[in-house]
Order: structure tokens, then C-alpha cells, then sequence
């Protein structure tokens, strides 16, 4: 694989990092609003210019002098951020002129080494070279006038940051094209089921070796979200400030343990709706709930110190809405005595018993009691979601529990069920054919759930019933 240089995005507040972030990756996976201080811990995202690939940086808002507080944490992630580039971006505001914490950011630039830095004057169109004239005192060479919103100038800095640098990738379809090997492979893989199941068609593939298993971290403000990602990593990757809302973006972080390949997605704790009063943090509860959709499991964080709450309900609802795998984890469970644990168990089962499908972890994201298990389980989930239930087995499945339990009459009809085979995954869904099927009822759904979920091994993911009912070639004449 092609070396890919690091381009950190470095700037105070407001200049425009987390645009001119996108428009390198192509994305929207940096929140951008006219709000001092929006991004704040380092996000990581993979760009292009034509056939030269590189990593891009997004920072916070870079205080060089914060003493304490939420700026001082900001100022050590920018700081980790620089340490870890190749080439770093000064991003300035061309409209707003050079001030104090430009200067300071400069003379700490200087003073960090060998790598490359390139001035970036933003907000600069229809200004000419008028936007670049203050910042020649900055000491950092050429000022290069951009617009990250319009997109004008991002070509030429970027290959000017990258000159020297990179290496092209080879051309699509070359015998260093990786698409092409996992292109052969999977008409490989395109062979008849165990059981003598039928032809996937592609549908159900083993994953690819390289499949990175996506983790979402959700749960509600202070629940330790940020503090069990870092003790995964091993370093202090994203900020963890005793402070509810320290994380507003969905972060999204690559690491590797036992073999298995992670990106981690620490999302900004959930509110009550009517707790939701800042723009800034309706941006946040977005991109949480779009990281639960796009992710393959979701770890629910619950803290143990407070009472299982309303919204940690409405937070498990949405996932088990959206289908995805789920693991629940019980954070501060060493700050609790004996009595205080059995209650809490108690409640758990009381008020989320909806989700008796995932497993449930009492852990310690500051000390990392518990961690290793919980990875555990995450992988059996991931496992589950996307497991191939063969036809034969699961017909012989729904046979049986036919035969122990048949389905409820209606009227003088009882539905007849024939056969089932897998619709999908990530929820496995299971659709399952007959007659007169749409009188079955939920309690019946949830009888074959629970016997298909002990027949496959599917703990730790939604399973979800759908009942299609022959056609009856005799309705039309009836009805006549």
C-alpha cells in the first residue's frame, strides 16, 4: 500500500478546519456551523488530489496558552494532532484580519520540528491577494489564498502540501488493484449453501478479511463514553472531561486488537429532546443517531452511579428501531456495594427487559475492569448480525416449533407455515411462507424468534419475522 502522508488542519477558533476537512475527504463527516469552539477532539479522515492519497487532521480550535479547562484538553489534542503529521495547514481568516492567537499558534509551529507548514489564508474570495497582505508577518512564508466553502485554491495546496511527499496509487484494474483480487474472490465465494441451501447470489458473502468491525459508543452525557475509547487505545485519543457535552462530533477512530480490526465511533451523549436547546448540540444528537444507523453494533453505555433513566430507554429504542446489534455495558460499576449492584441489575431487567437479546457487561472504562469481555461480545454480535442461516435448517426450525407449538386458530382457520429462509442481514431477517399468515400474532412472532435466535446462536442482534401468505387463486371467484 502506498504511503499516505498526514495533513493536519491547525487554526483558532471559527476559520473554517472542519470545511476545508470535508471538502479534502469528500464527506460531511465533520459538524460545521458558525460557532466558535464547534470541533473538539482530532478527527481523522482519507482525501485525494487527483492520484496522490493522504490523511487529513481536523482539530479544535487551537488556544496555545489555555490553563485548565475544556481549551487546555482542545490545546493537547491540536498539539498530538501536529506531533503525528507530516505537513500541517495554518489555516488563517482572511476577513477577520491577523490577531494575538495567530501569532501564537505561528511561534509554536516553528517550534516543532522539521515538518512542513503552509499558510492558509480562508474566507478569501472575490478579495484577491488584498486577503494575504497582513499575514506575511506571521513568519511562516507565502500566505495562499483559499475559499474552503467555494472551493477555490484547495488544488494547488494541497500539491504543494503533498509535493515530495506521496506517490501516485496505481491505476484501477493493475495487478496492484486490490478491488480486483476482492472481485475474484467473490465469485468465489458464490457456491451453494451448507445443507444444500441454495445459491446466495452474492447476497450473503463471508466478509471480507479486511472487514472492519464499525463500533458506535452510545449512551447518555458522562457516561464514560470517551473514557473507555481511550482505554481501549491505550492513549488519550479523544477528550474525557468530567463535564457533560465534552464531545460534540461522532468521532471515528481505526485500531486493531486480537486480530480483529475496529473503527471506533465516540458519539456526543443523547439529551432529552427538551433538553436540546442549543443549535450546536441539535447538530450533535444528528450525527449521533446517523453513526447508530451506520455503524454494525452499538455499545450502550450506562452509568451505574445513576439511575437507569427515561431517555437510556429511548436511546436502546432507536437502536433496536434501526436493527443493529447491541451490547450493553454497566460503566463506575466499582463505586457500588453489594445492595447498590443487585438494585441496579434489577432495574436494568425491570426497565429495558426489550432488550434481553444483548448481553450485558458491568465494567470500568477508567481502570478497564471488565474491557476484554465486552470486546468479546461485541465480536459474538457482530458475528450474529451477520450470520448465513442456511434454508434446510431453518425450515427444519420452523417445522418443529410448529410441531410443539402450532399457531393460533382465527375463526375456524389456523395459519399453515411451510417454509423459511433468510431475507437478509444486519438484523438477520427471516421471512417465512404459508397460508393465511397475516393472522399470526406478535406473541407467535416472539415464540419463533426466541426459538430461531437458541437454534443459530444469534445473541447480541435484533432478529426480525416476516410472514408472506400465498396467493389464494380461489379469492376473486369468491368474492364474486
Amino acid at each position: 500500500m502506498p504511503f499516505k502522508p498526514v495533513v493536519a488542519l491547525v487554526g483558532r477558533p471559527n476559520v473554517g478546519k472542519s470545511t476545508l476537512f470535508n471538502r479534502l475527504t469528500r464527506s460531511r463527516a465533520a459538524l460545521v456551523a458558525d460557532f466558535s469552539g464547534l470541533t473538539r477532539d482530532r478527527h481523522y479522515g482519507e482525501g485525494r488530489v487527483g492520484d496522490y492519497p493522504f490523511i487529513a487532521i481536523d482539530t479544535g480550535g487551537f488556544e496555545p496558552v489555555a490553563k485548565d479547562g475544556i481549551l487546555l484538553e482542545m490545546a493537547r489534542q491540536t498539539k498530538q494532532a501536529i506531533a503525528e503529521s507530516d505537513v500541517v495547514i495554518f489555516l488563517v481568516d482572511g476577513r477577520a484580519g491577523v490577531n494575538a492567537h495567530d501569532h501564537e499558534i505561528a511561534a509554536l509551529l516553528r517550534r516543532s520540528g522539521q515538518r512542513r507548514i503552509i499558510l492558509a489564508v480562508n474566507k478569501a474570495e472575490g478579495m484577491g491577494m488584498a486577503a494575504t497582505a497582513d499575514f506575511h508577518e506571521l513568519g511562516l512564508g507565502q500566505p495562499r489564498p483559499i475559499s474552503a466553502a467555494h472551493g477555490d485554491g484547495i488544488v494547488d495546496l494541497i500539491e504543494l502540501a503533498l509535493r515530495d511527499l506521496v506517490d501516485p496509487e496505481p491505476e484501477p484494474g493493475s495487478d496492484m488493484d486490490d478491488a480486483g483480487e476482492f472481485d475474484d474472490a467473490a465469485e468465489a465465494a458464490g457456491e451453494d449453501g451448507e445443507d444444500g441451501d441454495t445459491p446466495s447470489q452474492g447476497k450473503y458473502q463471508p466478509l471480507p478479511a479486511d472487514h472492519r468491525i464499525k463500533l458506535a459508543i452510545v449512551g447518555r452525557p458522562n457516561v464514560g463514553k470517551s473514557t473507555l475509547i481511550n482505554t481501549l487505545l491505550g492513549e488519550e485519543r479523544v477528550i474525557a472531561f468530567d463535564m457533560p457535552g465534552t464531545t460534540r462530533d461522532a468521532i471515528e477512530i481505526e485500531f486493531e486488537r486480537d486480530g480483529k480490526r475496529y473503527t471506533l465511533i465516540d458519539t456526543a451523549g443523547l439529551r432529552k429532546r427538551g433538553k436540546v436547546f442549543q443549535a450546536v448540540e441539535k447538530f450533535s444528537v444528528i450525527k449521533t443517531l446517523q453513526a447508530i444507523e451506520a455503524c454494525n453494533v452499538v455499545l450502550l453505555m450506562l452509568d451505574a452511579q445513576t439511575e437507569i433513566s427515561e431517555q437510556d430507554a429511548h436511546i436502546a429504542g432507536f437502536v433496536l428501531e434501526t436493527g443493529r446489534a447491541l451490547v450493553v455495558a454497566i460503566n463506575k460499576w466499582d463505586g457500588l456495594d453489594a445492595d447498590q449492584r443487585e438494585r441496579i441489575q434489577r432495574e436494568f431487567e425491570r426497565k429495558l427487559r426489550f432488550l434481553s437479546f444483548a448481553r450485558m457487561h458491568t465494567i470500568s472504562a477508567l481502570k478497564g475492569a471488565g474491557v476484554k469481555a465486552l470486546l468479546k461480545s461485541v465480536n459474538a454480535a457482530h458475528a450474529a448480525a451477520f450470520a448465513k442461516l442456511s434454508t434446510p435448517r431453518l425450515t427444519r426450525e420452523l417445522q418443529a416449533a410448529v410441531e410443539q407449538q402450532p399457531p393460533p386458530r382465527k375463526g375456524i382457520f389456523r395459519p399453515k407455515m411451510r417454509y423459511a429462509h433468510q431475507g437478509g442481514q444486519n438484523p438477520p431477517l427471516v421471512i417465512v411462507h404459508g397460508n393465511a399468515l397475516d393472522a399470526v400474532p406478535d406473541s407467535y412472532r416472539r415464540y419463533l424468534e426466541t426459538r430461531f435466535r437458541n437454534a443459530f446462536d444469534l445473541g447480541g442482534t435484533p432478529l426480525r419475522i416476516e410472514f408472506k401468505s400465498s396467493h389464494n387463486p380461489y379469492a376473486q371467484d369468491k368474492d364474486k
